[in-house]
């Protein structure tokens, strides 16, 4: 990547954290002008938004700081979800999605649901604070083939735990496979909850669910 695109991008990561819309905007119209691919356009947003949440978190940034980078990172996402146009999975799959109950975080989850489309998924999206009997009454409705959790708050999730063990009881554990993300989540606390996979960024989550499509029997 050229020195020019990196610092467009730096510049592009930045004004999500200054929540500065108007800066956001014309970076991202830059990016896609100098043809900077999409997904690293994307990407970089991400990385300010998980900047921005652990601001919250350790509270230097309130509530209003955090719906502001939020609606920043949508003037953004309006004008880079054209372009993303990615290899069409060449199996129909199913995907449940949702940000776990307690959470009313979205942004991450707001990603990797319109990359999913882009890649040919049929997304069911149930939005935030869901309850683990939401989750798994969409995908006995849906038979969905995948189920996509997202938590920003260390004490929300245990939700993603409960989850997994009302799926297991459900009798639909074997046929649904797991992928957990956001901020406080790593390899080791997915395997505790016997989740599939996990990730914090949203283009190898994506790449995760279309493997598990195209090797389903």
């Amino acid at each position: 990547m050229l020195e020019t695109d990196q610092t467009l991008l730096v510049e592009l990561k930045d004004s999500i954290v200054a929540f500065d819309a108007a800066r956001v905007r014309e970076a991202v119209r830059k990016g896609v002008d100098t043809g900077i691919v999409p997904p690293s356009i994307l990407s970089e947003m991400a990385k300010g938004m998980e900047l921005v949440g652990k601001k919250f978190e350790d509270g230097e940034y309130f509530l209003s700081e955090l719906i502001m980078a939020a609606e920043a990172m949508k003037e953004g996402m309006a004008i880079i979800e054209p372009y993303l146009k990615s290899e069409k999975v060449t199996k129909s799959a199913r995907a449940v999605i949702g940000t776990v109950k307690g959470d009313l975080h979205d942004i991450g989850k707001n990603i990797v649901a319109s990359l999913l489309r882009s890649s040919g998924f049929e997304v069911f999206d149930l939005g935030t604070d869901v309850s683990s009997a939401k989750f798994i009454r969409k995908i006995r409705e849906t038979e969905a083939d995948i189920l996509a959790m997202s938590a920003l708050l260390t004490t929300t999730i245990v939700e993603m735990g409960k989850v997994i063990k009302d799926l297991k009881n459900a009798k639909r554990r074997h046929l649904v496979k797991t992928i957990v993300g956001g901020a406080p989540i790593d390899e080791k606390f997915a395997k505790q909850i016997g989740a599939d996979a996990s990730t914090n960024d949203a283009i190898k989550g994506v790449q995760i669910c279309k493997l598990w499509a195209e090797n389903r029997k």
